[in-house]
Order: C-alpha cells, then sequence, then structure tokens
C-alpha cells in the first residue's frame, strides 16, 4: 500500500479529485455559457479536468488497497463499488470538454455552421456531464465519509 509520510495515499489523493473534478465541471459549465469565456478560460478548465481525470485511477487504486488491509465492511465494499463508476463520469466528460473548446475554436476561425452545431451540442453535453460528474462525486464522497465515520 502507498503511503505518504505513513498516512495512506487514499485519503490525500481523493481531495484531489473531490476539489479538481467538480472545479472542472464548474468551469465547464461557465465556459459552455460565454464564448468569451470558453476563449479565455477553456485551455486552464481543461488542464484542470486533464489533472482531476489522471487523479481518478490513482483514487481508485490507492482505495483498493487501503480497503484489502481493512476488516470487510459492507459500508466500505458500498463505497468501493460507487468509487470503481467514477471514471465512467469523468472521462466522458473531458472528451465533450475537449470538444467543446476545440470544435468552439474552429468555428470562431472558420464561421462554419457545422462547427457552431458541433461546438453547441458539446456545450450541452458538457453541462450535462459536468453535472452529472459533480453528483457522482458527492454520492462517493458521501459514501466514503459513512464508511470512516459512519452515520
Amino acid at each position: 500500500m502507498l503511503t505518504v509520510d505513513g498516512l495512506p495515499l487514499h485519503p490525500l489523493i481523493v481531495h484531489a479529485v473531490v476539489v479538481l473534478l467538480p472545479l472542472a465541471a464548474l468551469g465547464g459549465l461557465a465556459i459552455s455559457l460565454r464564448r468569451s469565456w470558453r476563449i479565455r478560460y477553456g485551455w486552464p478548465v481543461l488542464l484542470v479536468a486533464v489533472v482531476a481525470v489522471a487523479c481518478v485511477p490513482v483514487a481508485q487504486r490507492s482505495g483498493q488497497e487501503l480497503a484489502a488491509k481493512l476488516p470487510g465492511s459492507p459500508r466500505v465494499e458500498a463505497h468501493a463499488d460507487l468509487g470503481g463508476t467514477l471514471l465512467w463520469y469523468a472521462l466522458p466528460f473531458l472528451i465533450t470538454l475537449l470538444v467543446l473548446i476545440t470544435a468552439g475554436r474552429i468555428a470562431d476561425h472558420d464561421h462554419s455552421t457545422l462547427w457552431k452545431r458541433i461546438a453547441l451540442l458539446a456545450a450541452a453535453l458538457t453541462v450535462f456531464l459536468g453535472a452529472a460528474t459533480i453528483f457522482q462525486v458527492i454520492r462517493i464522497g458521501h459514501s466514503g465519509a459513512t464508511a470512516v465515520w459512519g452515520g
């Protein structure tokens, strides 16, 4: 099991996911709503999303390692099951965010109706998938807190 200064990696890396993924989703919402924000903040939002999504498998793996060291608990198992789903939310969000930024940039320079429509569709999907991702992060975080602290 990986540790940092004697602490399991999982509770540390989870904070990166819990903070950065919703932040990226809110940024995705913002750049979906205003073209000027997409132009100015699109790439930084994408960078935050990439880092957040990259942290998800690390959190999943470190969580599996931590769970293997703990006595069996239905709450820990439920948390692990939910945690295993997050990449299926985060990765499509990241892809639509990339499509939004790329298609929007092309549409800005090309003035093509096709690229404007693709950007509009990507914006709608980014908002939807961002909201779904935030919802799933909350569910997983709540189940993890319940597994650790009870309640």
